[in-house]
């Protein structure tokens, strides 16, 4: 049995988030340049959509490349770019009812970059499936850091006071403000780190690691990771017997509505 036959689609996650890793050491391992590596990841984006949209996911964030990524050789960063602007073809939204966005640092993006991505995200606008996310040029302590000088500077205009800074204001002020946080991280390539993504958002993310590398991840590694997610209890703090409790409570009620 396959494991997208053993998912229970009534919970799946709402918001998957994934850090895109291992292009490159796949790519090393057969003989082949990075670049191809990279090639390949695009070809494993679109693969990852479409499952994600046939099994029921609302929401899916890809990180695409970090502010940290502008350290690599310039030579790779072109070739990265290039593919990054060949990737965004319309027909995989359209096709799949994909509404496109993007959030990071664009300040630092090339101009026919941004073009792109604009044209992509004003053309899939109306687009209800999914939303799907590139995260470009970001990084988490950025955005942190960006939301905070935002709110300092509405404090200093008299239009928020200090001690009205919440969680909840915080939130509303990221970049990510637009989506719920993800209830699974996804990372591939076998690395067990979160590079600052998405820090803020994930507090409560189950996250999933795996050995296999960015272009090998497919439709059935996909739902392999959102059945492992299914089988865990989600707590937020509490205790199982307190989840229990409410589950119980919440069934019944939709028993009495019925």
């Amino acid at each position: 049995m396959s494991y997208r036959e053993q998912i229970d689609f009534s919970r799946v996650p709402h918001h998957i988030a994934i850090i895109m890793d291992g292009n490159g050491r796949w790519a090393l391992q057969r003989g082949l340049s990075r670049n191809m590596g990279h090639q390949e990841g695009v070809e494993s984006v679109k693969k990852i959509t479409e499952e994600c949209v046939a099994i029921g996911v609302k929401y899916l964030t890809l990180y695409t490349f970090s502010t940290e990524n502008w350290n690599r050789p310039e030579g790779e960063i072109t070739a990265l770019m290039g593919l990054i602007l060949s990737s965004l073809e319309e027909e995989i939204f359209i096709k799949n009812n994909v509404r496109f966005q993007m959030i990071g640092d664009s300040s630092r993006l090339p101009k026919a970059i941004l073009d792109r991505i604009d044209m992509t995200s004003k053309h899939t606008a109306a687009n209800t499936a999914m939303i799907m996310t590139i995260a470009m040029s970001y990084s988490s302590r950025w955005e942190i850091a960006e939301t905070a000088k935002f709110l300092a500077n509405q404090v200093k205009k008299g239009v928020l006071a200090a001690d009205e800074i919440s969680e909840d204001i915080i939130s509303k002020n990221l970049t990510t403000s637009y989506m719920p946080d993800p209830d699974l991280l996804i990372r591939t390539g076998g690395e067990m780190r979160l590079s600052n993504y998405l820090l803020w958002q994930c507090a409560y993310s189950e996250l999933y690691f795996c050995e296999t590398y960015w272009p090998d991840f497919d439709g059935e590694c996909l739902c392999k990771a959102v059945l492992d997610y299914q089988n865990r209890e989600r707590r937020y703090g509490q205790t199982s017997e307190q989840i229990q409790s409410k589950n119980i409570q919440n069934a019944e009620q939709n028993n009495n509505n019925e």
